[in-house]
């Protein structure tokens, strides 16, 4: 009998490895449809520990220096603001130790896609306030009247302290121009900018992924203001921005609608902040080998390597400087989400994570314990 299920088909598992070239260690994941379950394999392939939690994923797991895992869960019981919002919410911030065991947990039900645990209990994460009337009216663009029951949904970001208080916190409706930051006409109206990715950078401000309005912006802590920009004619429905230890910027450029191509690829670009110029690249060849329309990661490692993750096809693989393959590994785990609200809306099967991470050995010595 013939598997229908394609990416399935195609293999699973390791696909390729030069441990000679991949950079030594572990590569974390979970599974979006699964359960709560996060792996970590090695090399080789083989699991070398999972963790089971009491919430599925949403939308990835972390490891923090002090050996815990830091993992957005996907809080039950919480508002469904609309459709979509059932595949990218979360709500239940954690700290786990290796165990599975939650030593810290703080719960925002209309926390979405990122979250950035510092691992002292800090958080730095993305949720929204609701938009309505002339507020929702003067987000330009998408599809018209595609609002949630009039509602456009606006971003913010919010750190908090160990504690769970508040301790900053960033408005899209009251620091962004929409005139400026139209959603692109694709879009439904229910989200807007809809951040994807937030990361603290090490000069104090913040990097953030501003999807469906294919921006990634620098904002300044102290005012709130956008100190820098990288827009459409750069990148495209991106994700995962981080920094590297020269300040530049690395980032998932899905390519869905790319300015000026008529053929979607993907791509994984190193950005110069101080001249927005791409000093290192990644897409395959052809370009079309390698696309993901949703979802997306990229890791600078310390040989230099860079880990991808192909999201939508629980791909993962570890380039060199030169672009060349040198790991590849396929999510085995397939399945449709488990839960009823969330499987009535997406009840395909799949194998996505939002995103993977690698792990040194001696990053994780309670593995070796």
């Amino acid at each position: 009998m013939v598997d229908q299920n394609t990416l399935r088909r195609r293999g699973t598992g390791l696909i390729a490895s030069n441990p000679a070239a991949a950079s030594p260690g572990y590569t974390l994941f979970a599974p979006l449809t699964g359960t709560g379950q996060v792996y970590l394999v090695g090399l080789d392939g083989t699991v070398a520990h999972q963790w089971d939690l009491p919430y599925r994923p949403g939308c990835h797991a972390r490891l923090l220096p002090n050996g815990n895992l830091a993992y957005n869960g996907v809080l039950p019981d919480t508002p469904v603001l609309f459709p979509e919002w059932l595949t990218y919410h979360g709500g239940a911030l954690c700290e786990a130790d290796p165990s599975g065991i939650i030593v810290r947990e703080y719960h925002d039900e209309l926390q979405h896609h990122d979250a950035y645990h510092y691992g002292d209990g800090r958080v730095l994460y993305i949720t929204v306030e609701p938009l309505t009337g002339a507020a929702a009216r003067a987000v330009p663009g998408g599809l018209a009247g595609s609002e949630a029951d009039g509602i456009v949904y606006a971003d913010v970001i919010k750190e908090i302290d160990a504690s769970g208080t508040v301790t900053w916190s960033w408005r899209a409706a009251e620091h962004l121009d929409p005139a400026l930051y139209p959603l692109q006409p694709h879009y439904r109206r229910e989200n807007w900018p809809h951040i994807n990715g937030v990361y603290p950078l090490g000069d104090g401000t913040v990097a953030a992924s501003l999807r469906s309005v294919s921006a990634v912006i620098v904002i300044d802590r102290a005012t709130g203001e956008i100190i820098w920009r990288l827009g459409p004619d750069t990148v495209a429905q991106q994700h995962c921005p981080s920094e590297l230890p020269d300040g530049s910027l690395l980032l998932f450029d899905n390519g869905t609608f790319r300015a000026g191509q008529n053929v979607p690829y993907s791509r994984v670009i190193e950005v110069d902040r101080r001249t927005r110029a791409i000093t290192w690249e990644y897409r395959d060849s052809p370009p079309e080998n390698f696309f993901t329309a949703l979802m997306g990661s990229a890791q600078r490692l310390p040989n230099g390597n860079t880990l991808i993750t192909e999201s939508m096809f629980g791909r993962i693989f570890e380039v060199d400087r030169n672009g060349q393959v040198c790991w590849e590994y396929v999510v085995p785990y397939f399945s449709a989400y488990h839960d009823e609200e969330a499987a009535k809306f997406f009840p395909d099967v799949t194998n996505a994570i939002f995103r993977a991470y690698r792990y040194a050995p001696d990053e994780v010595p309670w593995l070796r314990g």
